[in-house]
């Protein structure tokens, strides 16, 4: 398939589109309107420097809420938390903390000014979330995603401290669980999700439940 190139219009090609590594288009502004025009679309943004890249993937690594794998050690940890947890209570601290991360074989970050604010907008206007881990008032953790219906788009998340990221993941697997969520998107394969129960469906099972 060729690679599309997006200019000021509103508009995604089909996620059929996309090449073998999921790359389906490039260019384009992040603004909060075609930000969401993507989720709805199956279409997550990625930054090469300053040019948006956007992509819908196949294999898409996802998390059913019921297959949830917590260990022994994290369910001890969750029975006598050394953390509080709050939810939608420091979105902009949480993306700031997610920007200054650092990845595993990835320099720099996708976060950007541009994409920060497009997300904050995403948030006021009750689309973007954030769940926050706190230790003696401190944030040291947490992640960020968009809602699009029963699904939860997970974005990043961070931890300054051990196990503090995986906290805000069990807490927030449940809430959204008991808000009807079916489905937690992942994107792409990491260990780390996959520890916790994260695999792989195919694209066209994952539009079904965009």
């Amino acid at each position: 398939m060729p690679l599309h190139i997006l200019s000021e219009k509103l508009w995604f090609p089909p996620v059929s589109d996309a090449m073998e590594d999921g790359l389906l288009a490039i260019g384009g502004d992040v603004n909060a309107s075609r930000l969401l025009l993507a989720y709805q679309k199956g279409i997550f943004p990625w930054y090469n420097d300053d040019l948006p890249l956007w992509w819908s993937p196949d294999p898409r690594f996802v998390l059913f809420p019921d297959e949830l794998k917590v260990s022994k050690s994290m369910q001890q940890i969750c029975k006598k938390p050394p953390f509080s947890f709050s939810i939608n209570q420091a979105f902009k601290e949480v993306l700031l903390q997610c920007s200054v991360s650092p990845r595993p074989g990835q320099e720099g970050t996708w976060l950007n000014p541009a994409l920060i604010d497009s997300l904050c907008s995403l948030h006021q206007l009750g689309w973007a979330h954030s769940a926050e881990v706190w230790q003696k008032n401190e944030l040291v953790g947490g992640l960020y995603g968009i809602r699009i219906g029963k699904v939860f788009c997970g974005e990043s998340m961070f931890s300054r401290v051990s196990n503090a990221s995986k906290f805000a993941f069990i807490q927030y697997v449940d809430e959204l669980k008991k808000e009807g969520v079916e489905l937690i998107d992942c994107q792409v394969y990491s260990d780390h999700l996959a520890s916790l129960g994260a695999g792989m469906i195919s694209r066209s099972s994952f539009m079904e439940y965009i």
